[in-house]
């Protein structure tokens, strides 16, 4: 069921179609870096996070139901998450990333396991 994972929450505050390319992402406990790509897809929704020298120049996938609220002014986008579980996290594969199902269900199930709702 990690399904759900993949949906931004009512209470984020997103609204679908709102470009947050270029949004600071902050962990609870930090900054990661800035959205470099998103979708809201449905069932799909998710945040790819450049993650600049912070570990060392990779990108991220984070699932939109990670997040925990969309700052539209500030341009500031804050994740349920610390910093080392988003570090732990599966390896970014931009190949993988669109339209695979099995990378999908490896990175939901990772952060389903993190969450703390």
């Amino acid at each position: 069921m990690s399904d759900g994972i993949w949906g931004y929450q009512p209470t984020a505050g997103h609204t679908a179609g709102s470009d947050l390319v270029g949004y600071k992402v902050e962990a609870t406990d930090g900054s990661i870096g800035k959205v470099d790509k998103h979708s809201d897809d449905v069932n799909s929704s998710y945040l790819v996070v450049d993650t600049g020298v912070w570990i060392f120049g990779k990108h991220v996938l984070l699932p939109a139901g990670t997040v925990k609220t969309v700052d539209q002014k500030e341009r500031k986008i804050h994740v349920d998450l610390t910093k080392e579980q988003i570090k732990g996290s599966p390896e970014f594969d931009k190949d993988k990333h669109v339209g695979d199902a099995s990378y999908h269900q490896q990175v939901g199930g990772y952060y389903q396991g993190h969450q703390r709702h």
